[in-house]
């Protein structure tokens, strides 16, 4: 094809095998990804060493809440699959969240850059390049890099991500849950990391020791222990990522005027040294839309598409709670009209239970220098289905921007195995202006919503102003009244129902002090929060 040829447009490929020269087996591929309806446009066939440009490689764009994976060694090519998909996703009206844990992905935002490689790699697979900037919004956990801070509660986030965070064993796991279950029930807000210092400082004082008991089977050690890993925790400077206002979920699922979906960018580049941190909190942003958003079943396209990059670091060290919850999370999700796409550099850094909920695989190559690789090698190829290729010849012989694919077709059944060239992004294929990007986050709509932090009363100042206390190293309150003297006179205070018993931690710090709860929940029910399968608790929107 000459450069003065017209190339057909990207929104409407030739159909798959109408060129006569394609081989009978690359024909066959090829006829498995002839969708009727609309897909998005991943490539080209590779057969025998050349890119079949008349057969184009899709997926159909109901299946993109069927959930996939990434995969590939480093610098394959991922992160451009990643943004070619969002892209495609966006002009389709579909919302897209991105984790940009290097830095590079900001560039969505601007028009790309034509040269030499876009314009050969649009020619192999008879794509019409257009530089395209679509609509971003940026986002940093807590503030810490350039974004909109992402901010949450540590009762929203729940004992199992923290746990996870904090790097606790499933005993003291199981214990912390027991201690958001205290406070839950006793008033006690866990707004952010000082709030919660404050309660386990509060039980394992000489005071508090006895509420102990009342919760069983939480020992002084471990709640010790707990004490500890938050206060390191919050000496390496992560307090910043808990507090409010906290962050709405629901900002995700926006779309631009003009009908585009947005691409929702979180920027972690300033946070790359913990990588614990941030990919348990990408879990609790997914599952904080799992909580709210309704079942819709199949639908003909996503409510919204949620890339995790760097899965591995998800499930390293988990517990056995916190991987069925993943599980589960993944596996219910897809009915609320959310996709998931795992971003890793082998299937088997995620767990079997996670992949076998992915149906749609892009496999960039993979490297075979050691036993260990040419293990890791062998278990890739396992988990495709029958192909035509010798898969672990191709996937070692693969370029940079080429990958192996296999997705659900139209009805849900899995197509070919099929080795593609990719198309090339639209957009900027590096960085934008770190000036361009502050002045983009500075002019959203939501800066001014969750720019500032906000510090009301909670659990910590509440127990403070109880305890005159000075800080949450010296929380000692005073010793609660013997069971004996119920009757005996007391100092004056605020009045309370006449018929309810009072909690034992109300005789610690005094009638009427956790009125405002109380009041903000109205009922019986809602005094301890209703939390979910990561025991995150369900916000009212």
């Amino acid at each position: 094809m000459s450069d003065s040829e017209t190339v057909p447009p990207a929104t409407a490929p030739e159909a798959p095998g109408s060129a006569p020269a394609l081989p009978p087996e690359a024909l066959e591929i090829a006829s498995g990804y002839a969708f009727t309806g609309p897909a998005l446009d991943l490539g080209a066939l590779l057969w025998d060493g050349r890119c079949l440009a008349d057969a184009g490689i899709r997926v159909p764009l109901p299946m993109l809440n069927r959930h996939g994976l990434v995969a590939g060694a480093t610098g394959t090519g991922k992160t451009k699959t990643l943004q070619l998909i969002a892209e495609q996703l966006s002009a389709q009206g579909v919302p897209v969240f991105l984790a940009d844990i290097k830095g590079d992905l900001s560039g969505i935002s601007a028009p790309g850059e034509p040269g030499d490689k876009v314009t050969a790699r649009a020619a192999d697979v008879h794509q019409r390049w257009t530089p395209t900037g679509f609509p971003a919004e940026f986002y940093a956990l807590g503030g810490l890099g350039r974004g909109i801070p992402v901010r949450a509660t540590i009762t929203s986030f729940g004992p199992v991500l923290l746990s996870k965070i904090l790097r606790l064993n499933q005993t003291q796991e199981q214990c912390l849950g027991l201690i958001f279950h205290y406070a839950d029930g006793k008033g006690l807000e866990l707004v952010d990391l000082k709030d919660l210092r404050a309660v386990v400082a509060f039980l394992t004082s000489d005071e508090g020791r006895a509420e102990l008991k009342n919760i069983g089977g939480l020992s002084t050690a471990t709640a010790g222990v707990i004490l500890r890993a938050l206060t390191a925790f919050e000496a390496q400077g992560m307090a910043d990522f808990f507090g409010e206002p906290e962050f709405d979920t629901a900002e995700f699922l926006r779309t631009a005027a003009d009908g585009r979906g947005t691409v929702s960018v979180l920027e972690l580049p300033a946070v790359q040294d913990k990588p614990q941190l941030f990919s348990t909190f990408l879990m609790w942003l997914l599952a904080d839309l799992f909580h709210d958003l309704p079942e819709v079943g199949d639908i003909d396209r996503p409510k919204l598409v949620f890339f995790f990059d760097e899965a591995h670091l998800l499930f390293n060290g988990a517990s056995k709670a916190f991987l069925d919850s993943v599980t589960q999370t993944v596996r219910l999700i897809r009915s609320k009209g959310v996709g998931v796409f795992f971003v890793t550099q082998t299937p088997k850094d995620v767990p079997a239970d996670v992949l076998a909920q992915l149906g749609n695989r892009v496999q960039h190559a993979l490297r075979a220098f050691t036993p260990d690789d040419q293990k890791a090698l062998k278990a890739t190829v396992k988990t495709f289905p029958n192909s035509a290729y010798d898969l672990e010849e191709v996937l070692t012989g693969l370029g940079t921007g080429e990958a192996v694919i296999t997705v659900l077709s139209e009805k849900g059944a899995p197509t070919p195995v099929a080795a593609t060239r990719l198309r090339a992004p639209e957009s900027l294929m590096a960085p934008v202006d770190a000036t361009a990007l502050d002045r983009a986050v500075r002019q959203s709509p939501l800066y001014e919503r969750y720019a500032q932090a906000v510090d009301r009363e909670s659990a910590y100042e509440k127990l403070e102003a109880a305890r005159g206390a000075k800080g949450p190293d010296e929380l000692v309150p005073p010793k609660p009244k013997q069971a004996s003297r119920p009757k005996e006179p007391k100092e004056p205070r605020e009045p309370r129902e006449p018929k309810e018993q009072p909690s034992v931690v109300e005789q610690v710090v005094g009638s009427g002090m956790f009125k405002s709860l109380a009041r903000s929940i109205g009922t019986q029910i809602g005094r301890e929060i209703t939390r979910s399968v990561f025991g995150t608790a369900r916000r009212r929107r």
